[in-house]
């Protein structure tokens, strides 16, 4: 095992997460879309059957027009998700992580803090917190003078459950959906900090091959993983 000090990679700038009043936005317009344009509705008449009188000159002369009915818009519906709350604690049971979580912020470079050593994981605080609608953040070291907090992250399977005990007492359930690789010079931006139209989280370490040279590992591994709402 090798006794390093390594460092996370995900740069965010230029990407910052989007203010919530447009992320609210971008998410009512996704939702919308999905069931069709809002206003779109089947087409009705715009003028009534004719009413004739008996001494009418004519059928143009005296027809009364008739309104056509009103409508209304299809009302758009937000992906289940849970109020903002502060997590805690983060729980993944089959890659045995079980790690109270620290707050990670921006660094002077624009690149995301990360955990001081092996231990605690850590959440991104510009990011959503887990639950909310959008992409949640949490950071952890792959080893450091040892295994660290995310070391078996890559073993992560579509299906394996996350949990994230938040300050309010409420868990955030999620499931993840896919675990995959990148290299740190094409580490996928807005695919990880991008908007979503749902609540959603994303677990990021290092992996690869260890560089000697800059110290670093060259790899990212990022599970990506869905909300599960309660009683499902």
């Amino acid at each position: 095992m090798r006794h390093h000090t390594e460092r996370l990679s995900p740069r965010h700038t230029g990407a910052r997460v989007v203010a919530r009043g447009a992320l609210i936005a971008a998410i009512t317009f996704a939702v919308a879309g999905c069931s069709g344009p809002a206003g779109s509705v089947p087409s009705a008449p715009l003028v009534g059957p004719s009413v004739l009188s008996p001494s009418a000159p004519s059928p143009s002369d005296s027809s009364p027009s008739v309104a056509a009915p009103s409508v209304p818009a299809p009302t758009p519906v937000e992906a289940p998700h849970l109020a903002k709350s502060k997590p805690v604690r983060l729980h993944i049971p089959a890659v045995g992580v079980d790690s109270p979580l620290m707050d990670l912020g921006l660094k002077a470079d624009g690149t995301m803090e990360v955990p001081p050593s092996g231990f605690p994981a850590g959440w991104y605080t510009g990011a959503p917190t887990p639950g909310e609608l959008g992409p949640a953040i949490i950071a952890g070291h792959v080893d450091w003078k040892g295994p660290g907090v995310f070391y078996r992250l890559r073993n992560l399977k579509p299906g394996d459950t996350v949990s994230v005990t938040r300050e309010d007492g409420s868990i955030a359930a999620f499931r993840v959906t896919r675990v995959e690789q990148f290299a740190k010079d094409t580490f996928p931006t807005d695919l990880v900090y991008g908007n979503i139209d749902v609540a959603g989280l994303r677990l990021i370490t290092c992996g690869g091959s260890w560089n000697a040279q800059t110290h670093h590992y060259d790899d990212n591994i990022i599970a990506f993983a869905d909300f599960v709402p309660p009683g499902s």
